[in-house]
């Protein structure tokens, strides 16, 4: 999966999964819960929605509040997370409504937002 940083990745909430089956993505949640086994995770985005996250390897550190995940939409609509990083909400206060809301305004206006690059010959 080493591909997931050489391509663009749209940040989405948990509405548009289906529509990046296959594709890498950004996804940013409140941490939820995490699987006795430590290899998934549940973020819930914006609008209270949940993902799943898959991680090849079980979680060597606790997680709490706002995760960042990179990684592939699998065909079961969950993210196989090449990356993540976590948002201690002690150090920094993040608006996930809002930010969710700034991410309709991306997906509704991609015009002026393109997430691919387009070569010109």
């Amino acid at each position: 999966m080493t591909g997931v940083y050489e391509s663009p990745k749209p940040r989405i909430n948990a509405s548009m999964l289906s529509q990046y089956i296959g594709r890498p993505v950004c996804f940013v949640g409140r941490l939820e819960k995490v699987h006795s086994s430590g290899s998934v995770f549940t973020l819930s985005d914006g609008e209270g929605k949940p993902a799943s996250v898959e991680l090849d390897e079980p979680l060597d550190e606790m997680l709490s509040g706002i995760v960042e995940v990179i990684g592939m939409v699998s065909n079961k609509g969950t993210i196989v997370a090449v990356s993540y990083t976590q948002y201690r909400e002690e150090n920094c206060s993040f608006d996930l409504e809002l930010y969710n809301e700034g991410l309709k305004v991306l997906h509704d206006y991609p015009q002026y937002y393109p997430f691919e690059v387009s070569s010109k010959s």
